[in-house]
């Protein structure tokens, strides 16, 4: 049921992100300052995730820290 959850959300932003990036380039000039942003802040997110799976030290804390 979760998995299920997690993959209609995925859906939903997907369709989502089409739609935004669709109507921004529909505002031609002005739109491409919205895509810019998008970019930007999808780099920063690939390189926090990258970060975090290549991060051996937070690894062990996560499995071996009592909480």
């Amino acid at each position: 049921m979760e998995k299920i959850g997690y993959i209609l959300l995925l859906i939903v932003v997907v369709c989502w992100l089409i739609a935004m990036l669709v109507g921004m380039i529909a505002a031609f000039p002005f739109g491409i300052i919205g895509l810019v942003a998008i970019v930007g802040v999808g780099l920063l997110f690939a390189k926090v995730v990258k970060d975090r799976l290549s991060s051996k030290e937070d690894d062990h804390y996560s499995k071996n820290v009592e909480k």
